[in-house]
């Protein structure tokens, strides 16, 4: 099969061949039909998170696909069946997962350890984010997997492995906003039209989006954004605060992996009010916050891939109206409005 492989971080990725050896104990293979492009994958690819295995490396995590094979001891999925494929990967036993926060799992996996993948020099090639779906296929921990219905289109369930989760999990599950509750969300790519989206289904108003881009504010009043703001053409600080008599918003969701947009968040929350972050800047980002706002009992915490269980909550966003626009931030991505990863380069290596 062919994949798109990182040799060196910040270079083009080149596509040749690779092999993908069978699928072990409880895991399966799938071939790949779709895969969206994530912030992080730009992340991983450009040596910004400065991780220490280094290349060669595959990215690749939001994807969809079928069954084309199940290791031993897999009884939930078969041959056939068409799935969404995630990063996130659980036991099920440990005690983040028994706790209720699967995506915080702590168990080791035998793919944690090794990888299945291999160039035609027998390399082993990492499989970046758990998944390397930059690639024709895959093989990954059955956890990770959710079935998808036989009418939804590849490319709209991709995003609801990794943007729509992300997005609206941070507004419903980590945050768990109240309707009627004044939101804030900067940056307004994939993972932030979620949460605005999402907050609009939990009844919250006013719903503000921040970003630097008109045309992505233009987007966001369609996902249900009641008000928007340029920061580079007005004051957003004194905006939010101008809906909102003066306090500050009652949350903050920022998207955007920059720790100045999370310095900039925390400057629009009310005293009480919650400020998730979202977006995952580069290692070793550093954000300064004001130790006497914290006093006046303002918070901040993070959310990793919306505080997401997916066998409950993925099926539950299908079922929602959350689902019938993810198509919108499909149209986005094909319009080039979503960062796009280097331009690969073919041939062996």
């Amino acid at each position: 099969m062919k994949a798109a492989i990182c040799y060196e971080y910040g270079q083009p990725l080149v596509i040749e061949e690779v092999t993908l050896d069978a699928p072990k104990e409880g895991e399966v293979r799938v071939k790949i039909a779709a895969t969206g492009i994530c912030h992080s994958d730009l992340h991983l690819i450009s040596g910004e998170w400065r991780d220490r295995q280094g290349p060669p490396v595959i990215a690749g995590h939001e994807s969809s696909g079928t069954v084309l094979d199940v290791g031993p001891g897999v009884t939930a999925y078969a041959p056939g069946e068409r799935v969404i494929v995630t990063l996130i990967r659980s036991c099920g036993r440990c005690f983040y997962c028994t706790a209720g926060y699967p995506q915080r799992c702590e168990t080791v996996f035998p793919l944690d350890r090794e990888s299945r993948l291999h160039n035609q020099q027998g390399q082993m090639i990492r499989q970046g984010l758990r998944t390397g779906s930059f690639a024709q296929e895959v093989v990954v921990d059955e956890s990770q997997l959710v079935k998808m219905p036989d009418d939804m289109a590849f490319d709209v369930a991709a995003l609801l492995a990794c943007g729509v989760i992300t997005g609206a999990g941070a507004v419903l599950n980590t945050a768990q906003v109240k309707a009627g509750s004044s939101v804030v969300v900067i940056g307004t790519g994939g993972v932030g039209l979620n949460s605005i989206q999402a907050a609009r289904i939990a009844g919250a108003y006013p719903i503000v989006a921040v970003d630097i881009l008109d045309n992505k504010l233009e987007m966001a009043h369609q996902f249900g954004a009641t008000h928007s703001v340029n920061p580079k053409t007005q004051d957003a600080i004194a905006f939010v605060r101008g809906l909102t008599a003066g306090r500050g918003a009652d949350y903050v969701f920022v998207t955007v992996g920059n720790a100045k947009a999370s310095e900039q968040g925390f400057a629009m929350l009310r005293p009480r009010g919650l400020q998730v972050i979202v977006g995952i800047p580069e290692t070793g980002a550093t954000a300064a916050l004001p130790v006497g706002a914290f006093v006046q009992e303002r918070m901040v915490t993070g959310s990793t891939m919306g505080s997401t269980r997916l066998g409950t909550d993925v099926p539950r966003l299908i079922a929602r109206t959350i689902v019938t626009t993810a198509r919108s931030v499909s149209r986005i991505t094909r319009q080039g409005w979503l960062p796009q990863p280097p331009a690969a380069s073919r041939g062996a290596r």
